[in-house]
C-alpha cells in the first residue's frame, strides 16, 4: 500500500505508535497510551505495552483489542450503491451508464471489485487498490454475499430447505449458507439469502432452477459491510473496522 506523506514520520518513516493510533481515529493519543498500558495492542502478532514503540505505518499489521487497524495510506475504499442500469465498469461504448459517471469528480482512479449485472442494484466496492480488487473479488476467500430478491410466485419453507441442501446449476453446484423468507403471496415473495459464490448472474439462475424467477434483486452485504442507508448512486468510504476484517479474510 502507498504510505501517505502528510503523516508525521521520523526520518526512518517510522511513527510512535499511541500518535498513529490517534491520527487513525481509534482513540485519543491518552487513551491510546492507556489501551497499551492494558495489553490491548499488537503489533505483528506481539502485545506491545511500551509507549516509546515505533512503527511503519504502510506495512506494520496493527491489532488494537484484537481488531485489525488497516495501513493508513493513500489509498481509497468506497462502499457504494449501484442503481439499475448501470453496468459495473468505468468505460464501455455499448452502455447506456457506466459507473464511471459516479466517481468522474474524484481525482483518483477508482475502479470496482466484481460486478453486479446491469438489473440487479446494491452494494460494490470501488478503490484503486489492486491487490484489494483482486482479493476479495477471488472465490477462494469466500466472501459472503446477501441478497434480497423479489421472485415471481409464492415462496414456502421446502423452497428455503431445497435452497439449503444446495442447487445445480449447469456449471456445478451453488452452496447457499443461509437463506430466509420476508414476505410471500401468491403473486410474488421476497427471500433473503447469503452465498459465497460470484458466478455471473448466480442469485437469478439458482431461483430460476427453483421455479421462482427473479423481478427484483439487490446486495445488500458483502463480507462485514452492510448497505445500510446508502440511496442509490451514493458512496462511502469503508470504516477501519469493516476494511480491517476483510484485509485479514483476504490475506491482505
Amino acid at each position: 500500500m502507498t504510505e501517505r506523506t502528510d503523516l508525521p514520520l521520523d526520518e526512518d518513516g517510522l511513527i510512535r505508535i499511541q500518535k498513529l493510533l490517534a491520527l487513525a481515529g481509534v482513540a485519543s493519543r491518552r487513551r491510546s497510551e492507556q489501551l497499551m498500558l492494558d495489553g490491548l495492542v499488537e503489533i505483528n502478532g506481539e502485545v506491545v505495552s511500551r509507549l516509546g514503540v515505533k512503527v511503519d505505518p504502510a506495512k506494520d499489521l496493527i491489532r488494537v483489542d484484537g481488531k485489525r487497524l488497516p495501513p493508513i495510506s493513500e489509498k481509497v475504499y468506497l462502499a457504494f450503491n449501484k442503481p439499475e442500469g448501470v453496468t459495473s465498469t468505468m468505460s464501455d461504448p455499448h452502455a447506456a451508464r457506466t459507473l464511471e459517471e459516479f466517481v468522474a469528480d474524484r481525482p483518483e482512479r477508482l475502479f470496482n471489485v466484481g460486478r453486479l449485472d446491469v438489473e440487479t442494484t446494491g452494494l460494490l466496492f470501488l478503490t484503486n487498490d489492486g491487490d484489494f480488487a483482486q482479493k476479495v473479488a477471488h472465490p477462494s476467500f469466500e466472501i459472503k454475499k446477501t441478497y434480497v430478491a423479489e421472485v415471481t410466485g409464492q415462496l414456502f419453507p421446502r423452497h428455503v430447505k431445497q435452497l439449503l441442501e444446495g442447487v445445480t446449476l449447469e456449471d456445478g453446484p451453488v452452496d447457499v449458507s443461509a437463506a430466509k423468507i420476508l414476505r410471500a403471496t401468491d403473486a410474488k415473495s421476497i427471500i433473503e439469502l447469503t452465498i459465497h459464490d460470484g458466478r455471473n448472474r448466480v442469485v437469478r439462475r439458482l431461483l430460476d432452477e427453483i421455479g421462482h424467477p427473479v423481478t427484483r434483486l439487490t446486495r445488500i452485504q458483502i463480507g462485514p459491510v452492510k448497505l445500510g442507508t446508502l440511496r442509490p448512486g451514493q458512496m462511502r468510504e469503508l470504516t477501519n473496522d469493516e476494511l480491517g476484517e476483510l484485509l485479514d479474510t483476504a490475506e491482505l
